[in-house]
């Protein structure tokens, strides 16, 4: 339970407070508790993975979307992240002063910033992603594969559609 009320007191709640109100419940339903279930998700990496490492969510980000695509630019890893490049680059000081990742200049434009991870680095996410994957498994092991993979699906889904209907 996120707050002190459960889910199902929170929708009754929501139900009785908008009663009469010409809305669409449904849609409701799905945005709200897809917000509710990735601050749930996130937090429970945090303080049971993450935590070890004492990285935050946004750090552990910051490293995975560097370890799968260096050498990145910054900005790439602000659009792959969903943050905006102020809180990169603090983050990016804070692991570049744990001397798990490195920034230089670009060779052919000296105005963009290149990370790689460092040998550190890519030794702490070699370890970590693991123990992250094997969470990833318990979180969603409540679901038979089928649901897995539909969910996956109808989550791409809608993040593909609303990337489009942002532009």
């Amino acid at each position: 339970m996120a707050g002190s009320h459960t889910l199902a007191e929170t929708e009754r709640q929501v139900q009785n407070r908008l009663a009469g109100m010409e809305l669409d419940f449904a849609a409701m339903a799905v945005t709200s508790n897809l917000f509710r279930a990735a601050n749930a998700v996130r937090n429970h990496f945090e303080r049971n993975v993450l935590s070890k490492t004492d990285l935050s969510w946004t750090a552990f980000v910051v490293l995975w979307v560097t370890w799968i695509w260096e050498p990145i630019e910054t900005r790439q890893i602000a659009a792959e992240g969903g943050f905006s490049k102020a809180t990169l680059t603090g983050v990016l000081s804070t692991l570049e002063s744990r001397g798990l990742v490195q920034r230089t200049k670009s060779d052919t434009d000296g105005r963009l910033v290149l990370v790689n991870l460092t040998k550190s680095g890519r030794k702490l996410m070699t370890e970590l992603f693991p123990a992250f994957n094997k969470q990833e498994a318990q979180v969603s092991g409540m679901l038979t594969e089928d649901q897995r993979a539909s969910l996956a699906d109808m989550l791409r889904s809608l993040t593909a559609f609303t990337e489009s209907i942002e532009e």
